[in-house]
């Protein structure tokens, strides 16, 4: 199993592990890593592998059995088995990813409605919701955003057991993606303070320290996207 450090630690840019091997497809396995792999609507890192031999850049981290797959760019030449490699991830990269995937908690905060899916990228991001009408207001909607944003909310996280979340299922606001199980626990993200927080979900992404770093925000495009679906678009400032 990969020890995953940007659970710990969203900040961490880089890490010394060990390849433990490679995946059918050629992707390199560490026994760490600080890449976050492609899923739950934020994209994998890109980075580099720096080992005794030089560097060979990773295009995208993805999921595999038990662990990370490190996916090689083309033509980079692979780092041996066994050998010692500093896992440094595209650190732009990553900030952007964190900004946007907690700007999009908030949007659930500020459209309660369930969630049918989403998407992360640098400087913008989306929410379906399961709405049969868009939302009335999006002046409110965007200005409840950026209130929240510069009250400067804490951000952290915390584990439970699966079975206290099976017994608060409420926390879960997605509806095709589910949080991940089969190791005994689950962990949330918590926005605000433990007593009354604006938002706290089940979520393995990255995140912001605090609310503040996000910026100021503004709505896009809202869409249909079916009968009881409807997409809204954030935009994050530069």
């Amino acid at each position: 199993m990969t020890v995953l450090l940007y659970l710990e630690d969203a900040y961490l840019a880089a890490c010394d592990a060990t390849v433990t091997g490679f995946t059918p497809e050629g992707a390199a396995l560490l026994d760490r890593t600080v890449f976050y792999p492609a899923g739950g609507g934020q994209p994998g890192d890109a980075g580099v592998l720096e080992h005794e031999g030089g560097i060979c850049a990773v295009a995208v981290a993805v999921k595999a059995e038990g662990g990370v797959a490190h996916v090689l760019a083309d033509g980079a030449a692979p780092p041996p088995p066994g050998a010692r490699v500093t896992a440094r991830i595209d650190g732009a990269l990553r900030a952007a990813h964190r900004r946007c995937h907690t700007a999009l908690h908030l949007l659930s905060v500020a459209i309660p409605a369930p969630v049918t899916g989403g998407q992360i990228a640098a400087g913008k991001g989306r929410l379906d919701f399961d709405l049969a009408e868009p939302p009335a207001d999006p002046a409110a909607i965007e200005a409840a955003l950026n209130a929240m944003i510069a009250a400067d909310h804490p951000v952290a996280d915390a584990w439970i057991d699966e079975a206290e979340l099976d017994a608060n299922p409420g926390l879960v606001k997605t509806m095709k993606v589910k949080p991940p199980r089969g190791q005994g626990r689950v962990r949330l993200v918590r926005i605000g303070d433990a007593a009354a927080p604006v938002d706290l979900q089940p979520c393995g992404g990255t995140h912001v320290r605090s609310t503040a770093e996000i910026g100021p925000v503004s709505l896009g495009r809202i869409e249909k996207k079916g009968r009881q679906n409807r997409r809204v678009t954030l935009l994050l400032a530069p």
